[in-house]
């Protein structure tokens, strides 16, 4: 799925828009323990339960699309008979009206899922018609082109609030707050089936992690039962490994400037023309930056080899995971500097009787635990005897 059909999906979470038909949910405690299971029809809840169930469904789609949100397909074998795939297919077809169906997944899920605290699995049925669009790209709701049924799972934790006084208007009066136990917002979920095209993907899913390196491995296998993606993370550390491989003696720090400069860029370029995917590097990709950021010829001619090593082959890299827009950190064992990725240029190495130094231009001023302090001024040249 890509940002446009995410974005269109989100869109449909709220009261007037009706696409949710029921809601299911079970509440686990710390031991594991499922003390509480429910099966409702959504529009009979109040306005209020309403709004705040579909503020749930959207963050379970929130985030960034290669980072908190995440395509995955379904192995073959798992659209077998007996597959994870084939499992969620007749959860979904069932419309949650199963019990028995139900009762399989909570299982499934319970098993799988690391929470040490409470927490609560909600899982909606949902139907939405997919409208038309004309020549000129204006979306026409009388002409549905196609309709898309899904189900999506939510896992929120569950914690008792925190213990404070509150004023009491009834007794006008300041009291002990009663302790009471609250649902927070999605750790984890998964939209199913995916939508692709604008129309229904049974072979893929999306899941969602709202901390990107804390994936749930068990879960991801044992309820969907895909390949664990390469996280965020995990990704940027494969990056500079390659990079370090790579380049050797020669990974110096204009060369990896020049990477993160020309990153920067590529990403820059690719927000302008608001594309819906997100910027993908695959292996010449990486090739041609390294080449065009000052790496020799030499230090290429191992790169294939080099980048099948560190990468496992995995699939490519997003150009957002690997890049910081936000910062260009310089860290040594006692000393980091942090630059505005835009003015990079500012710092260079130079070697200076014997050490090796970072010289950092200084034009304004300079700021020290918060106190400004005055700059040196330039030494005066000697004028020459005539």
């Amino acid at each position: 799925m890509n940002k446009k059909e995410i974005a269109e999906i989100k869109k449909q979470f709220k009261p007037e828009q009706a696409v949710v038909s029921r809601i299911c949910g079970c509440y686990i405690d710390a031991e594991k323990e499922q003390k509480l299971s429910f099966r409702e029809a959504f529009l009979s809840m109040s306005e209020e339960e309403v709004f705040k169930y579909c503020d749930i469904f959207r963050r379970t789609l929130s985030g960034t699309l290669g980072k908190n949100l995440l395509n995955m397909e379904f192995p073959l074998e798992q659209e077998e008979s007996g597959g994870t795939q084939e499992f969620l297919l007749r959860l979904r077809d069932s419309h949650l009206e199963q019990d028995e169906l139900l009762s399989e997944f909570y299982d499934k899920v319970v098993e799988s899922y690391y929470h040490p605290e409470n927490y609560l699995i909600l899982l909606i049925d949902a139907v939405y018609d997919i409208p038309g669009k004309a020549s000129d790209k204006t979306e026409m709701f009388d002409a549905s082109d196609s309709v898309y049924h899904f189900i999506l799972c939510s896992i929120c934790p569950v914690k008792l609030s925190k213990s404070g006084l509150c004023y009491n208007p009834e007794s006008n009066a300041i009291e002990e707050r009663v302790r009471d136990w609250v649902v927070e917002a999605p750790a984890n979920g998964f939209l199913f089936p995916a939508m692709m095209d604008r129309d229904t993907d049974i072979h893929s899913t999306l899941y969602y992690s709202k901390k990107p390196e804390e994936l749930q491995e068990d879960f991801i296998s044992s309820v969907l039962g895909c390949d664990l993606p390469l996280s965020a993370a995990g990704q940027r550390e494969t990056f500079n490994t390659l990079l370090a491989d790579t380049l050797g003696e020669r990974c110096d720090y204009e060369v990896v400037k020049n990477i993160h400069e020309e990153l920067n860029e590529m990403l820059d370029e690719h927000n302008r023309m608001e594309e819906p995917e997100p910027l993908t590097l695959e292996k010449q990709d990486i090739r041609r930056l390294m080449a065009d950021s000052g790496a020799s010829e030499d230090s290429l001619e191992a790169f294939e080899e080099t980048f099948d090593a560190v990468t496992g082959q995995q699939a490519p890299l997003l150009a957002s995971n690997i890049a910081s827009q936000k910062k260009f950190s310089i860290q040594t064992p006692d000393v980091v500097v942090t630059i505005n990725p835009e003015r990079a240029d500012l710092v260079e190495t130079r070697l200076i009787d014997g050490r090796q130094c970072l010289i950092i231009t200084v034009d304004d001023h300079i700021e020290v635990n918060g106190v400004n302090v005055r700059t040196l001024p330039a030494p005066k040249k000697e004028e020459s005897s005539s």
